[in-house]
């Protein structure tokens, strides 16, 4: 349980670390992630995670919080070996996703063959390990539909939350094309008494709408853009314009960048952006939007506030 006063430190897969030792943070990607959505696309191969990895090392970067959660081939074994061969810190997730990314017995034994209920899977990933690994998680994702929020997602966030009032995790959001944030923030926030800054919306890019993005904001939640995107190309232009704006309107703070690398083409050691996109092309895009010295507290106080924890 999440004790207060306890010094707030970041759940790596090596094991806790002060907030700063997490340097240039990528707050939203992965290493590993299997999906049937995405037949023949997964990210399985530990060695080319390793140089992926080694490669965002390289170009200036210091973490990255891999967003997969339970069930989509997260891993967790090979999660330390990565991290230490690529010298790179990552922090790793529990949560569900949405159903479609699973096969029905696996919801079913979830909904009703478990002791204790979804939320002591999440608290024993937090607190004890992933699987029989021993690498603990560092944060909860779970994921919204587009525009709305089916029973699945309901069931999944409810039991979020009650995993972040046991431990204090944060609780990092998959925005279905963007959207739907409010509703995201009315169920935790509203009904299930999640503190705003404990959420962390992803995908903002997706959908530019800055009405939608200034609320979410004034909430206190953390506001995540992360790219590029692969089916709608037209936002990314957009993307610096949006992050401006929140900032000039005293929001600062509350951002975060990412690359949500979720495909083996879209790896840069197999020709496509990769992690190495967020420091080599997002970030000096950005400076010129925002000023060298913002992006660089986005990129690093940022994610040291957003990720860090007082675990017991």
């Amino acid at each position: 349980m999440s004790q207060v006063g306890a010094p707030r430190t970041v759940r790596t897969v090596v094991g806790d670390i002060p907030p700063a030792e997490l340097g240039v943070c990528n707050a939203h990607d992965h290493l590993f992630f299997s999906s049937p959505r995405l037949p023949g696309q997964e990210l399985r191969d530990a060695g080319a995670a390793t140089a992926e990895l080694a490669a965002f090392g390289a170009a200036g970067g210091g973490s990255v919080a891999q967003w997969t959660p339970y069930g989509l081939g997260r891993r967790a074994a090979d999660l330390p070996l990565v991290a230490r061969a690529a010298g790179v810190h990552v922090v790793a997730a529990t949560g569900l996703h949405q159903a479609v990314h699973y096969a029905p017995e696996v919801l079913d034994r979830l909904r009703g063959g478990l002791r204790g209920g979804l939320a002591d899977v999440f608290v024993s990933e937090l607190t004890e390990g992933l699987a029989t690994s021993g690498v603990r998680a560092g944060f909860i994702k779970v994921a919204g539909g587009f525009h709305a929020l089916d029973a699945h997602a309901r069931w999944t966030m409810t039991a979020a939350a009650e995993a972040h009032h046991a431990t204090g995790a944060p609780i990092a959001v998959h925005l279905e094309l963007g959207t739907g944030a409010l509703d995201v923030l009315d169920l935790l926030c509203g009904e299930l008494g999640v503190a705003p800054a404990g959420v962390i919306l992803g995908h903002l890019n997706r959908s530019p709408d800055p009405v939608v993005h200034r609320q979410a904001a004034e909430s206190g939640a953390y506001l995540a853009f992360d790219g590029p995107s692969r089916a709608n190309h037209a936002t990314d232009w957009r993307m610096p314009d949006a992050v401006r704006d929140l900032a000039d309107a005293g929001f600062g703070d509350r951002l975060l960048l990412g690359g949500d690398t979720t495909t083996a083409g879209a790896r840069s050691v197999n020709g496509g952006p990769g992690m190495p996109y967020l420091l080599r092309r997002v970030r000096p895009r950005l400076e010129l939007a925002l000023g060298s010295e913002l992006v660089e507290r986005v990129l690093t106080a940022n994610p040291q506030r957003a990720f860090a924890v007082g675990w017991t």
